[in-house]
């Protein structure tokens, strides 16, 4: 008879007190403790857990010996030579070899005895141990015994060897130059960008770079694969057929996976599962075979519940652990291979997972004929419309296989595929170069400028001559200028005209000579024309930008813009007025000394002529007169020669006047409004350059 041998084990967890393992294992040692000499034959099995099956094909003999050497005593009294339980033995991995019950074959040829039955005990022939698998046994935590066979037939017990308890070590994962430098442009892009975008769209981001951190410190030798499909599709059967023994339990009732289920190929892995929150109840073993451990060691397999589940916590399940996992194979059956669900949900987001991405046609043996191929064919243009690329003749690229796990055709291709996949150590690196790819992608519109960014000189200038409008630069200037050549008339010209000036002024009403527009209206409209200012460079340097950067660029002007009327007043009046007199120029006292000399001789000739026509003079009309003259046509003429002179540094002092206006509208206008609006697009050029890093370019534009 062949016999059947079960062996539990949780991936690198023990199991808890109070699980059924245990309680049986309780029995058994009360079993041991009622019968004697037990314990040599038939050892205590370890506290692990995992289910794996094996068949031998040598069952052991049972040693029974009746009282009259017959064979057939099968009541005999413990201790009297006929053994009560058939013997077991365990080998190093803990897979316990039971013995055929007594009365069957074995039994019957052991009982015949070759001394002819006189009462002596006679040691059944044990099988041999089984060999360790390559890498020797599991590191399980079990205490493994042997049952050796001495060379008179009789059975002695092995000494209990217990097997190496400390972890094994864990090499984390390492990523290379490349990814690790666009992570890091990942981490100061959502940094630069948390005070101008809101969490929601940094939020995919922000997971992506705690996930990669997370499975950076976890092994770099192990590999984890998601088996994803729908309802029906034949995963858990999948998932079985590479383990080797049933672990997922299949069958006709939907949905049969309620639960992530993993088994892993080596130790090592148990705070990859933890991390997909899979309980240790739900961790297995596969079938211990030396070939497949060799071929598939790193891989830790996850059958997955059905994506399209009735049931609403499955589906978050499935999206849950798919975001977490190194690489995925979607099965798909015939009939749903081209669901909507699948490809407009998974598929066609998942694109740029071609690498990691594994699409396994299931129940291929229910195709007749060459109906296989062209399902296969159809599938291949169905993820080619997804964007999904096909890794064929070499390129990157997703795999595609046409398998069934009840026939079995096409398992031993996935597990080849499987064994190169898991062999290359790459998987988790370019599952989050693809996630980083995919969060870039997501951001372009975020990031991404029509045009290139930024202030022109001609805009600056705009700005300034706007403000310069506001604060009335050029009044101020032509003011200036006009208060230069006044007080240059009063310097040099003739008393005679500033007198009758003066006189005129005072005598004529105001009336028709001074504006009509009020103070009021003149802010007002200052205010309106600062206001427009503001918005004219606002809406230039935020053309082509994103919206949230353009909106952040607006919002800095108008916050500059608060209080900018009222200190453009104050500027005005501390810039646009002169203090004190205006500057005279080096040849002023010489205009004012010749027009006083004119003034003089007029004087003087009148003088004479009065004296003359009085009798205090001689009469002599030619030399007075001539004075007069003198005077008289001599004082304008030097007051027009001033006026002409004067001409250039009056134009040159309203000048003046008006470019200090203007310089200082420009630098309040500049530190108020132009700087925070050239820190915001220096803050989106430093993000743009992060962005251009995080999407794998060396350099960029914008």
């Amino acid at each position: 008879m062949t016999a059947v041998t079960a062996v539990t084990d949780h991936t690198d967890q023990a199991d808890r007190p109070g699980d059924d393992d245990g309680r049986d294992d309780a029995r058994v040692r009360e079993e041991d403790d009622r019968v004697p000499g037990r314990d040599s034959a038939h050892p205590r099995d370890g506290d692990d857990g995992h289910a794996r099956v094996r068949a031998d094909g040598d069952a052991a003999a049972s040693p029974e010996e009746g009282a009259s050497g017959d064979g057939g005593a099968a009541g005999a009294r413990p201790g009297s030579g006929a053994a009560t339980d058939p013997p077991h033995t365990t080998d190093a991995a803990g897979v316990t070899d039971t013995a055929d019950s007594p009365g069957g074959e074995g039994a019957a040829d052991a009982g015949r005895g070759t001394d002819g039955g006189n009462g002596g005990p006679e040691a059944a022939q044990a099988p041999e141990a089984p060999e360790e698998s390559e890498g020797g046994a599991w590191d399980d935590g079990l205490i493994a015994r042997r049952v050796a066979v001495g060379a008179e037939g009789h059975v002695r017990p092995v000494p209990e060897t217990a097997a190496d308890d400390r972890p094994p070590v864990v090499t984390p994962l390492a990523y290379d130059g490349p990814l690790r430098s666009r992570l890091d442009a990942l981490r100061e892009l959502v940094g630069l960008s948390r005070a101008r975008l809101d969490n929601r769209t940094l939020a995919e981001a922000g997971r992506i770079l705690e996930e990669a951190a997370a499975r950076r410190r976890l092994s770099g030798q192990h590999t984890v694969v998601a088996i994803a499909g729908a309802t029906g599709s034949g995963k858990s059967q999948l998932f079985n057929a590479l383990a080797g023994v049933a672990i997922s339990e299949t069958g006709v009732r939907r949905p049969t996976t309620s639960a992530p289920i993993a088994c892993s190929w080596s130790d090592g892995a148990a705070t990859l599962i933890d991390r997909l929150g899979i309980p240790g109840r739900l961790r297995r073993r596969p079938l211990q075979s030396p070939e497949a451990e060799a071929q598939l060691r790193g891989l830790v397999l996850v059958d997955l519940p059905d994506h399209d589940s009735a049931a609403v916590q499955h589906r978050a399940q499935v999206d849950r652990v798919l975001a977490l996992v190194d690489a995925v194979i979607w099965v798909v059956d015939p009939e749903k291979y081209a669901d909507a669900v699948l490809h407009e949900r998974y598929l066609r987001p998942m694109a740029g997972h071609a690498e990691v991405t594994f699409v396994v046609l299931n129940q291929v043996d229910r195709l007749p004929g060459e109906a296989a191929h062209q399902v296969l064919d159809d599938l291949r243009r169905l993820l080619d419309e997804d964007g999904i690329a096909l890794g064929e003749y070499g390129e990157p690229g997703a795999t595609v296989l046409a398998v069934s796990a009840l026939s079995g055709d096409g398992i031993g291709e996935l597990r080849e595929a499987l064994g190169h996949f898991v062999a290359e150590r790459g998987a988790a690196a370019r599952r989050i170069s693809a996630d980083v790819d995919a969060a870039a992608a997501r951001l372009w519109p975020v990031y991404a400028n029509q045009r290139q960014a930024g202030l022109t000189e001609e805009a600056r200038d705009e700005f300034a001559d706007r403000l310069a409008e506001a604060v009335g630069a050029s009044a101020a200037g032509e003011a200036a200028e006009r208060e230069w050549r006044r007080h240059a008339n009063r310097a040099c010209g003739t008393p005679w005209l500033r007198l009758w000036r003066w006189c005129q002024d005072r005598c004529d009403p105001p009336t028709g000579r001074m504006s009509v527009r009020s103070q009021a209206d003149e802010e007002a409209t200052a205010r309106q024309r600062v206001e427009q200012a503001v918005r004219t460079v606002a809406d230039e340097a935020a053309a082509g930008l994103p919206g949230a950067w353009a909106q952040a660029v607006r919002e800095a002007a108008v916050r500059g813009a608060q209080g900018l009327s009222e200190a453009l007043d104050e500027l005005a009046v501390r810039a646009g007025t002169p203090a004190g007199r205006p500057p005279r120029p080096g040849w002023w006292p010489a205009a004012v000394l010749a027009q006083a000399s004119m003034t003089i001789l007029q004087v003087v000739g009148g003088l004479w002529l009065l004296g003359q026509i009085v009798g205090v003079l001689s009469p002599n009309l030619g030399v007075p007169v001539l004075l007069m003259v003198i005077g008289i046509v001599g004082g304008p003429a030097v007051e027009w020669a001033c006026r002409m002179a004067v001409r250039g540094p009056a134009r040159r002092y309203g000048l003046e006047a008006e470019r200090r206006l203007r310089e200082a509208a420009s630098g309040c206008g500049r530190a108020r409004v132009l700087d925070p609006v050239a820190a915001e697009l220096l803050r989106y050029r430093e993000v743009r350059e992060q962005y251009v890093r995080v999407m794998g370019v060396g350099a960029g534009t914008g």
